[in-house]
């Protein structure tokens, strides 16, 4: 039999496929209408399994093979059924709950002190006449602050381009309960600082934050520099001015070193010309702007073949952008691994809160951390 002719019998079998899986869907909407009226559940995980087990014995040597394209048309069938959201669903009455309009005024706590990188990116993001900076010496400290109250809102710095995740971050927004209300990724330009009359030669030693060593790390290498951790970069440099030794410096910015009566003795000194950081401001209360074009989630999944793959296929099927996916060790002892996931989109979009609503209805764990606009300086 020649190539053309047996691509012509595939042809054939592929339109008498197209057919029966048309009908299967009609099947699956009349299901999910069903289901609606029952009040049920559209994942049924014990269902699916019956169905992957018939489908392994009936499909011999290709069973293996017929269940991974088995698990894609569950997942079809299932996207289809989550087609709109039911009111009942925790998911939307937060969504509905949350104020449009995101004013950042008042008493805000930021993490670091004046002319650190998050008060620069609060102060270049926002109106800086309108915002009295609260400061706080620590990540955790911010988010206290915003979850009693005495703040509404809070930024701290959540991922960087070179040095990646801010982990303690995403620790704290799940611990606190604390919602992603908005973004800013601004430039980052890491200068070494000393004191007045120092020299590069002169300095064997620096303090600053550890994303900031971490950024610097080939320049502070090629120097023969040390690193020496300290709570941030704009700290770092009034620690090196009250030390008052020429042999120490500090790695932080202009406006860190016109504070503190220090010097630029080496300018933008980070190992990588495009060197970004993400700010995140949180709040307690939902705030989804119209504009918002960003959603982050956090879920968990346990450690069984294709569970990850079933879920990025969902937002495949979407057409729905991933533009961050980490994953860390749950901290539930469970075995069961934890994803941190940014995706493009604004739950305005029926799809996309579609999506969410399932995915909470399926997850064991699973959080909504906000849809909220990110702001590029």
């Amino acid at each position: 039999m020649e190539l053309e002719q047996v691509r012509a019998q595939i042809d054939e079998i592929d339109d008498q496929l197209i057919a029966l899986l048309s009908r299967r869907m009609d099947c699956s909407l009349k299901v999910a209408e069903i289901k609606a009226e029952k009040g049920l559940e559209v994942y049924h995980p014990k269902r699916e399994e019956l169905i992957f087990n018939k489908v392994r014995q009936k499909g011999g040597k290709y069973g293996e093979y017929f269940i991974e394209l088995y698990r894609l048309l569950m997942e079809c069938s299932r996207a289809l059924q989550h087609q709109a959201p039911p009111d009942s669903n925790p998911l939307v009455s937060t969504i509905l709950s949350a104020q449009k309009t995101l004013n950042i005024n008042g008493k805000v706590a930021c993490y670091g002190q004046v002319g650190a990188f998050t008060h620069l990116a609060l102060t270049s993001a926002f109106d800086k006449s309108e915002i009295s900076p609260y400061f706080c010496s620590t990540f955790e400290k911010v988010f206290e602050s915003v979850k009693s109250g005495n703040t509404e809102f809070g930024i701290v710095p959540v991922e960087n381009s070179s040095a990646g995740s801010v982990n303690e971050v995403y620790d704290l927004i799940l611990k606190y309960k604390l919602f992603i209300v908005g973004a800013v990724a601004m430039p980052v330009s890491h200068n070494l600082l000393g004191l007045p009359g120092a020299k590069l030669t002169d300095i064997k030693a620096v303090y600053s934050h550890p994303q900031a060593l971490s950024q610097c790390k080939n320049f502070l290498e090629a120097n023969s520099i040390e690193g020496r951790v300290f709570s941030n970069t704009a700290a770092a440099a009034k620690h090196v001015s009250d030390l008052g030794d020429i042999s120490i410096g500090a790695i932080g910015s202009t406006q860190g070193a016109k504070e503190n009566s220090l010097t630029v003795l080496a300018p933008s000194i980070q190992s990588f010309e495009n060197n970004q950081t993400r700010f995140i401001i949180i709040s307690k209360h939902p705030v989804i702007p119209e504009d918002s074009n960003k959603i982050s989630l956090v879920f968990s999944l346990s450690h069984t073949p294709g569970s990850l793959q079933k879920i990025l296929t969902r937002f495949s099927l979407h057409g729905l952008n991933l533009t961050k996916l980490e994953s860390r060790a749950g901290k539930n002892g469970d075995f069961e691994t934890q994803f941190y996931l940014d995706f493009d989109g604004n739950v305005a979009q029926i799809k996309t809160l579609s999506l969410l609503c399932s995915l909470l209805a399926e997850l064991n764990d699973f959080s909504f951390l906000g849809n909220y606009k990110e702001i590029t300086l």
